[in-house]
């Protein structure tokens, strides 16, 4: 099984296990080999729109008969439990996890609310209210996802407050990366979700049809699981902010300018110096 850990900014793809061939079998052979593709949910942008096509199109250019088995809890861990016995039912040899619950990161903070669904309506209803009780004085806020963020932000704005607080994100969703260039959001997590997803494909490959692992794919990296070394892949977050934007999202391809720099954010561009 592979797995990736959401939090504020850390940790991506490690090996927790694997149904692959034991010392002296054959290696599976590719044809029917199935790998089942587990995400967390689809409010955030990112995992139907980018991970799930990325790790689609390595898997097929790796093993054009595996058969990918993909489905989406919709952020309900009981339905992603189901999901998961349903694919080894139906005879996945690799589960690849991005689970429904994760650990939060350590924060001190005067309100805290943990939002239902991502959803950044609920988001904006729980900044309301904090701005409420804390009578608009606000230092900042760290939310975990754009989705979040974004509602974090309407709060304010609708609160009249001038000027915003520096607010945090996650998953680099087109609308944060244009709530950045106005400011109005200061940073997103930026993972880069193509050569995550394509290692985790590289991976579920070599495990479902049990063949050796390519040596060059963890560069003998391993991560404690309270249990075992499990070797990992480990890719590097960055914080992307407008300051860095052009180098990291744009030269990545991850948005395209002309994706970001519609009429709205025209002028944002160029003082970005985007355009």
């Amino acid at each position: 099984m592979l797995s990736e850990t959401r939090g504020s900014a850390e940790g991506d793809k490690g090996v927790a296990g694997d149904k692959g061939a034991a010392a002296g079998e054959m290696p599976a052979k590719a044809g029917g080999v199935k790998i089942a593709l587990l995400l967390p949910e689809s409010k955030t942008a990112r995992y139907e729109s980018k991970d799930r096509p990325f790790f689609e199109a390595k898997v097929k250019a790796l093993c054009p008969d595996c058969q990918i088995l993909a489905s989406n809890a919709n952020q309900d861990a009981s339905q992603q439990q189901a999901q998961a016995e349903a694919a080894l039912t139906n005879g996945a040899s690799v589960l690849v996890l991005d689970a429904v619950d994760s650990a939060s990161a350590a924060v001190q903070v005067v309100k805290e609310y943990d939002t239902p669904d991502w959803s950044p309506d609920k988001a904006q209803d729980e900044m309301t209210q904090a701005l409420i009780a804390l009578n608009n004085q606000v230092d900042g806020v760290y939310a975990a996802n754009d989705g979040t963020a974004g509602g974090a932000i309407a709060a304010m704005m609708a609160a009249g407050i001038k000027p915003l607080p520096p607010v945090t994100g996650q998953d680099t969703e087109l609308a944060a990366v244009q709530r950045i260039l106005l400011g109005e959001q200061y940073m997103t997590v930026y993972k880069a979700i193509k050569p995550q997803a394509e290692a985790a494909a590289v991976i579920a490959y070599h495990l479902a049809t049990g063949k050796p692992m390519p040596t060059d794919i963890t560069g003998g990296t391993t991560v404690n699981n309270g249990k075992k070394d499990v070797p990992s892949v480990l890719l590097v977050p960055l914080a992307v902010t407008k300051e860095n934007l052009k180098d990291t999202v744009i030269a990545d391809a991850f948005w395209t300018t002309e994706q970001i720099c519609t009429a709205q954010y025209a002028e944002a561009c160029k003082a970005a110096g985007i355009l």
